[in-house]
C-alpha cells in the first residue's frame, strides 16, 4: 500500500508540474516573431468613429537589437523611417532630410497618430528581459487552446505597464491576445490576433488589432501581406546613413 501511495503521489506531481516554465513559453513566442532576421510588408489602418486612415510599410529586423521600418504611403508620410539600434531609436524625416534621435521620454507617445506608441513600433521594451513571468492557467482564445501568462515589470525596467496578461497558443506559440494594465491595475489597451496564416513556414496572426478600451470605436489594425524569416539583410540597412536609400 505504501508503494501504491508513493506512486500515486509521483503521478500527481508529474501531472501538476508544467512541462514548460512561463519564461520558456514567452521566449519561444518572442523568438518565433523575430527569427534570426525578418522582412515584412503590412498595412496599418487607424480607425476612428468618423474617419479611417491607411498606411503601408516595409520592415526589416535582425534579432532583438536591430530593426528599421519604412513608410510607403500615404504620400505625406512616404519615406519616413524608424530605426532601432540596440537602445537607440532614430526617426528620419524626409521633409527635413535629417534623422532625429528619439529620447526615452518619447517612447510612449503615439506613433503617427495611431494607437501604437513609438515603443510598440520598435519593441524597445522586451517581454522576455524586462518582465517576470507567471503561468496562471489555460483558456481557449479564437478557438485555440492557450496558456495564460502574467507579466510584471522588473524593478529596474523602464516600462510603462504595471502588468501585462498574454495568451499564447499551445500548438504554435502564437501570441493571440494581450491585455495591458496601468500601475493601478486598470485595463488600458487590448491586443487581439486573428486570421492565422502561414508565413515562412510559421503560423502567425495576419491581422493584429490594438484597442484602447476607454475609447469606443477607436482602434489600430495591422494586416501583414508579406512576412519572411531568416532572410539575408545587409548590416548597412540598420545605419542612419542608409535611411534615405531604403526602398
Amino acid at each position: 500500500m505504501k508503494n501504491v501511495y508513493l506512486i500515486t503521489l509521483s503521478l500527481l506531481y508529474v501531472m501538476q508540474t508544467p512541462s514548460q516554465t512561463a519564461l520558456e513559453i514567452i521566449e519561444k513566442a518572442d523568438s518565433k516573431l523575430r527569427g534570426v532576421s525578418s522582412y515584412a510588408e503590412m498595412t496599418i489602418t487607424t480607425v476612428r468613429p468618423k474617419w479611417e486612415k491607411k498606411m503601408s510599410m516595409k520592415s526589416w529586423s535582425k534579432g532583438a537589437d536591430l530593426s528599421v521600418s519604412l513608410v510607403m504611403s500615404p504620400a505625406k508620410e512616404k519615406g519616413s523611417v524608424f530605426l532601432k539600434r540596440k537602445n537607440e531609436v532614430w526617426n528620419y524625416i524626409p521633409s527635413l532630410e535629417r534623422s532625429i534621435k528619439l529620447p526615452p521620454s518619447m517612447m510612449m507617445q503615439s506613433w503617427m497618430g495611431t494607437d501604437l506608441t513609438n515603443d510598440d513600433l520598435v519593441k524597445q521594451s522586451s517581454t522576455v528581459v524586462d518582465y517576470t513571468h507567471k503561468l496562471t492557467g489555460s483558456e481557449t482564445i479564437e478557438g485555440l487552446p492557450c496558456w495564460k501568462l502574467e507579466l510584471t515589470p522588473k524593478e529596474e525596467a523602464t516600462v510603462v505597464w504595471g502588468k501585462v496578461i498574454v495568451w499564447v497558443d499551445k500548438q504554435d506559440y502564437m501570441q493571440i491576445k494581450s491585455e495591458f494594465y496601468d500601475e493601478d491595475d486598470e485595463l488600458i489597451n487590448l491586443m487581439k490576433g486573428s486570421d492565422v496564416k502561414t508565413f515562412g513556414g510559421k503560423k502567425l496572426p495576419a491581422k493584429i488589432e490594438f484597442i484602447p478600451v476607454d475609447n469606443p470605436g477607436q482602434k489600430t489594425v495591422i494586416e501583414y501581406t508579406v512576412w519572411e524569416f531568416d532572410v539575408d539583410i545587409p548590416d548597412s540597412y540598420f545605419t542612419t546613413q542608409y535611411t534615405t536609400r531604403l526602398k
